[in-house]
């Protein structure tokens, strides 16, 4: 046998070719694990409205609902700067977010298809499988009030009805819509709808519908006449419906469990601490709720009691299988407690397919690299998931962003992307709609409009997974905003320095 000697030409020929090789397979490894990471943005609507008294080229505040292979989100199109949209559009998927078509709610506003309200704000989606019908709750607005709760009715997430009118009381807010989805329940196929009046100190109302969101029962209060903001009913596999909402100062929750005749009185969920964001954002603090597939439910929201003086705002979970009692709130993980990361707006999603410690849940939300950047804020959307019923998380990836503040519409209460997120699930696959802000164009309209992911919100398979285990809100942390002191119109609470 021939030996070559070590410093050939053939050896240092092949040697060199392992090295070409190798060095392929690295940077197609990089390449991969990058396509893997990445997560290119489809935009699914833009303003096309003229009216005089909108900020232009704008859309904000989507809610997000997935059924099979449907996904429809809704949102404010055009912001009027006194309250809500020149009206309400929808991006509907049929083909589990491959595709989408996008479109406005007829005979809502006067701005389009002969409505009868000036504008229309606060949307949100659920679809009623017993009746085969999609959902969307508004909130019409008559000169800058909000002036009743309605519902718009699909059959396909296409083609949408006039809106029947659930309240007109010539005081609402905040309304949200849910249905019971789950055949075995003895109230299957009833939907919820919840509300508030600002002009009752936001007095807590709720309806419900048993024919497909045709007819609603007069607007009932809670057993001790709460007052809340931003409730997300939710409705469990045994028919219960639990009401987690912003009781001004803490997380409660509410329930029925004979179908919508009667509410009970409110439970504490857990107290918040809100920071609230600088740079004039629009960013109340609401909470965002989303349940598994045996009826646990998910409570999340911005909150500042594990920063040492409050020095930002996490977003923080509680959960509750009976909507009656909660585990203490739980830091989610996105960024360590030694960060400077704001994060504000979350949406939460859970997959209806999992349920307990398996249960698959994704969660978007806004955020500040630095919290206290003045005047100088830079706006990202990030996202972050857990496999494992939110016991741990990865670490949180960028979406969209860097987006400069005065790219965003004014509204009476700071400059707005929204007040609420939300994740869907179809088939699997969790898919989060949001706003997106960019430079505005030259004639000075702005560049704001939703988008969604080309892919779905799922990690690395080999991603990190970080927990918060053992970490406790730290004692006499104390947020930035007052509570018991409200704007104008009694929708948000606002911090003592600007107060009237």
């Amino acid at each position: 046998m021939n030996r070559i000697p070590c410093g050939s030409a053939d050896v240092r020929t092949k040697f060199a070719f392992i090295l070409a090789v190798l060095a392929f397979a690295i940077a197609s490894a990089i390449v991969a694990s990058a396509q893997q990471t990445s997560f290119p943005l489809v935009k699914l609507s833009t303003d096309t409205f003229h009216n005089s008294d909108s900020e232009h080229k704008t859309e904000v505040e989507p809610d997000t609902f997935a059924w099979g292979s449907t996904i429809i989100s809704t949102f404010q199109v055009a912001r009027v700067p006194d309250g809500g949209g020149a009206d309400v559009g929808f991006a509907t998927s049929t083909d589990g977010g491959k595709t989408w078509t996008h479109g406005l709610l007829p005979g809502l506003t006067d701005n389009y298809k002969n409505g009868s309200f000036t504008a229309a704000s606060d949307p949100a989606v659920v679809y009623d499988p017993k009746h085969g019908v999609w959902l969307i709750s508004t909130l019409p607005i008559v000169d800058n009030n909000g002036e009743a709760v309605g519902i718009s009715i699909s059959s396909d997430g296409l083609h949408w009805g006039k809106p029947v009118i659930v309240d007109e009381s010539g005081s609402d807010d905040k309304e949200w819509v849910t249905c019971d989805t789950n055949s075995n329940s003895p109230h299957y196929g009833n939907c919820y709808v919840e509300w508030d009046e600002p002009g009752q100190g936001d007095l807590i109302f709720m309806s419900t519908s048993t024919d497909g969101g045709k007819t609603w029962s007069t607007g009932q209060n809670t057993a001790d006449s709460a007052a809340g903001l931003g409730g997300q009913p939710l409705v469990q596999p045994n028919g219960t419906v639990v009401v987690p909402i912003d009781g001004f100062g803490g997380m409660v929750a509410f329930r029925s469990t004979d179908g919508g005749k009667s509410w009970s009185s409110t439970s504490l969920i857990a107290n918040q601490n809100f920071r609230g964001e600088d740079g004039g954002l629009r960013s109340p603090g609401l909470p965002s709720a989303a349940m598994d597939s045996a009826g646990k439910i998910y409570v999340v929201w911005p909150d500042c009691s594990f920063r040492s003086g409050c020095s930002t705002d996490d977003i923080v979970i509680s959960t509750s299988t009976d909507g009656q009692t909660w585990s203490k709130i739980s830091r989610i993980p996105i960024d360590s407690l030694k960060s400077t990361v704001d994060h504000f707006i979350p949406g939460i999603g859970v997959d209806l397919a999992t349920s307990g410690n398996t249960a698959h849940l994704a969660l978007t939300y806004y955020y500040y690299p630095v919290a206290s950047c003045g005047s100088s804020c830079q706006l990202f959307v990030g996202f972050t998931v857990s496999n494992d019923g939110g016991k741990t998380w990865t670490k949180g990836q960028k979406l969209a962003g860097p987006m400069q503040l005065s790219w965003l519409p004014e509204s009476q209460n700071g400059l707005m992307v929204a007040d609420y997120l939300a994740v869907a699930f179809s088939n699997g696959n969790p898919f989060g709609v949001f706003a997106v802000a960019k430079a505005p164009s030259k004639n000075g309209l702005f560049n704001e409009a939703m988008y969604v992911t080309k892919n779905p919100l799922l990690a690395e398979r080999n991603a990190r997974r970080i927990s918060s285990k053992g970490e406790t809100p730290l004692p006499n942390v104390k947020g930035r905003y007052v509570w018991k002191y409200y704007d104008d119109d009694g929708e948000y609470p606002i911090p003592p320095s600007k107060r009237k």
